[in-house]
């Protein structure tokens, strides 16, 4: 299973659920590149733009594709609360 994180807290709650075991992906707005490059673990993937668009849908659908490639087959469980 694959985590995608579209948030700070999401971001927090995808790397307490995947363990080490399962990668998470996230947005730029989810960490920063510094706090990524300091802190992330290993298991963890930042994309470099926002998932927080006013184009929300179409950044999702194109993270989705970009994690589809690298984890084919596998489901992706995509942090919504329904503020977002």
């Amino acid at each position: 299973m694959v985590f995608l994180a579209i948030t700070p807290a999401g971001l927090v709650e995808a790397i307490r659920l995947a363990g080490s075991a399962n990668p998470v992906w996230c947005g730029a707005d989810a960490i920063t590149e510094e706090d990524f490059a300091e802190n992330a673990a290993g298991n963890v993937t930042r994309f470099d733009y926002s998932l927080l668009k006013p184009d929300q849908a179409q950044a999702i659908a194109g993270a989705l594709i970009t994690i589809e490639e690298h984890h084919p087959g596998e489901r992706v469980w995509v942090e919504h609360d329904g503020a977002l």
